[in-house]
């Protein structure tokens, strides 16, 4: 009996929101969403920077990657919610990669005010510990973060190998404020029973604290073979020390000039980006309200990844 293979991919975008969308589309009866969520199957190996996902080294055998959907049984949605699929181009090959695996596979992508988005990008950074400088410098001298705002270049390469219809554009503004209606929308939009709706739907999945633990460099050696190997005969007393070395307590408070700088310098390049956005799939985005240069609001009020 062949396995269910994913026929759904939430792309992203990175911190817009993709963790609860997943959450409620897997509470449907006829859909199922693969855990991990991100499980990061089409990323090459060499630009594949998450460990913990690469040491599940799902690439080497297309089986592993489809033992994720193996309880999805009858499910006529089955999918997954990589967000390393939208981050050209600094992560490439994705849409080729899955145009040729599922010809007929559809793309959720969910974007979000670019400001507020490449910040909590960046406190994701620095919770992961592979961020160590200050916000301004980080998004001045690393473009990624300014890229995976650019919303229109990332769908621009899904368009060349998928009819428009197959990808659905949703808000995060829209579904934090009214989640109801727009989840009902993407049930109606899968063609599932959209009446279904999810428990808990005006809860928010994965709101990140004020407060969190940083990583450091000593964390993310526990990926690596050597730790990997010894770490099970390590009595738990060193390895609970080791953990509380690695992972520090940190702070995501900015000082309101500091986002307010951070903002004067994101918002000429990203509202060019959304204006060419706005070309090419004839829509406008007014609630972006940081984006068109109103008050910046406080960070930790939506911190949702």
């Amino acid at each position: 009996m062949s396995k269910p293979r994913p026929n759904l991919f939430i792309i992203g975008a990175m911190k817009a929101g993709t963790t609860s969308l997943h959450h409620y589309i897997n509470t449907h009866p006829d859909a199922f969403m693969c855990e991990p969520k991100e499980p990061c199957y089409f990323v090459s190996p060499d630009q594949l920077n998450w460990p913990d996902i690469k040491s599940l080294e799902l690439w080497k055998d297309e089986n592993r990657y489809l033992d994720l959907f193996r309880d999805a049984k009858s499910a006529s949605v089955v999918g997954e919610s990589s967000t390393l699929y939208a981050k050209a181009p600094h992560i490439t090959g994705i849409v080729e990669r899955i145009a040729k695996f599922n010809p007929e596979a559809r793309f959720i992508y969910v974007l979000r005010d670019p400001i507020p988005r490449t910040i909590s990008h960046y406190w994701h950074e620095i919770r992961q510990g592979n961020e160590f400088r200050d916000i301004l410098s980080a998004i001045e001298e690393n473009p990624l973060y300014r890229d995976v705002s650019h919303y229109s270049a990332q769908l621009k390469l899904y368009y060349e190998h998928f009819d428009r219809d197959r990808i659905l554009v949703l808000s995060f503004e829209d579904m934090t404020q009214n989640a109801p209606t727009v989840i009902r929308q993407v049930f109606e939009w899968l063609g599932i029973d959209s009446d279904f709706v999810p428990p808990n739907i005006d809860r928010k999945i994965h709101v990140t604290p004020k407060r969190f633990p940083r990583k450091d460099a000593l964390f993310r050696l526990r990926y690596r073979w050597p730790f990997r190997l010894f770490a099970d005969v390590l009595p738990k007393s060193i390895r609970n020390a080791g953990k509380q070395i690695a992972v520090r307590e940190f702070s995501q408070d900015l000082d309101p000039n500091v986002r307010n700088a951070v903002a004067e310098y994101l918002r000429p390049i990203q509202q060019e980006q959304t204006r060419e956005l706005t070309q090419l799939i004839g829509r406008e985005f007014p609630e972006w309200k940081q984006l068109w240069g109103e008050s910046i609001v406080k960070l930790s009020e939506e911190m949702t990844g």
